[in-house]
């Protein structure tokens, strides 16, 4: 869908952290490599596009207003998004060539590699990286391959010819449209799950298999096959709002869709869906280079 007028200029909203944070218009206009005039007129038509005083303009320098501090709050995760997608894109941009080759099944490409990959930039801005996504067995497939000297995956099982390092937790939640029987009583029983046929993410997705070792390992039953099956998590959640039927998904895929209530969170009691992300690489070789530096921001910044 097209941004908002309002909120579509990016630049101007990371102009104005800049302010608060160097305490003049100056500064910040140097720290972004434009004149003083040219950020000044920036922000004075932010404020005319937002309708309300975001800055203090003093002798010294300037200072947010109560409106430019809420709106500062609001706008520092969409900038750290932002920042996401552009390490994103920059590593699937490049070609193989390059000095790290990355496989990653989507959970981990869309909601922790581009922290990292932005982290591996700042520590060593020489390394290119690659990055070639898929689920969690093609992604170990690539890596047996030696298509990729680091994969990440969120299957419940580590695959055979790999070794493999925790690198982060995921708790999976059962998701339903506010429309849906369900949605109502806000929880399920284990047993009814199981049986329901579900939206779901192919055979070969870490998801699905967490989810279905879960059941299998905890109820001891079969499980309904699903109502539809699909490739990817945003298809997912359409389909899931749509009414079509509920789904399980990584908690982080379905965050903003819970705080805007377009889809409803289930309580299962008695079932854990707690799951772990995990780094692969060949067995037999050790992690080198910048994948060894990768997989060490992982292991510090596990999300």
């Amino acid at each position: 869908m097209p941004l908002p007028p309002r909120v579509s200029d990016l630049t101007s909203f990371d102009l104005l952290l800049s302010v608060a944070e160097l305490g003049s218009i100056g500064r910040a206009a140097a720290a972004h490599r434009m004149s003083q005039p040219a950020a000044s007129a920036r922000l004075r038509h932010l404020e005319h596009e937002l309708g309300v005083h975001l800055l203090k303009r003093e002798a010294r320098g300037a200072r947010l207003t109560t409106a430019g501090e809420l709106v500062a709050g609001w706008v520092q995760p969409v900038l750290d998004r932002a920042a996401d997608l552009e390490a994103g894109i920059a590593a699937l941009r490049v070609d193989r060539h390059t000095h790290l080759r990355i496989a990653a099944s989507l959970t981990v490409a869309e909601y922790l590699l581009p922290r990292w990959l932005i982290a591996l930039r700042a520590a060593d801005p020489d390394t290119v990286t690659a990055l070639s996504c898929g689920n969690s067995t093609e992604v170990a497939a690539q890596v047996l391959a030696g298509e990729a000297e680091i994969g990440f995956i969120e299957g419940p099982q580590v695959p055979a010819g790999v070794q493999s390092r925790e690198v982060s937790r995921d708790e999976l939640v059962v998701v339903a449209a506010p429309s849906h029987e369900w949605a109502r009583r806000r929880r399920v029983r284990p047993t009814e799950l199981a049986t329901t046929p579900l939206v779901s993410r192919e055979p070969g997705s870490g998801t699905r298999q967490a989810w279905e070792q879960a059941v299998r390992e905890q109820l001891d039953t079969d499980l309904a096959a699903p109502v539809l099956e699909v490739s990817s998590t945003t298809a997912i959640k359409a389909a899931a709002m749509g009414g079509i039927g509920p789904a399980v998904l990584s908690v982080r895929a379905v965050a903003a869709e819970l705080a805007a209530g377009t889809l409803v969170r289930l309580a299962v009691p008695g079932l854990d869906l707690t799951r772990r992300l995990r780094a692969i690489w060949p067995a037999g070789h050790d992690v080198r280079g910048p994948a060894r530096d990768l997989l060490a921001i992982a292991l510090r910044n596990p999300g």
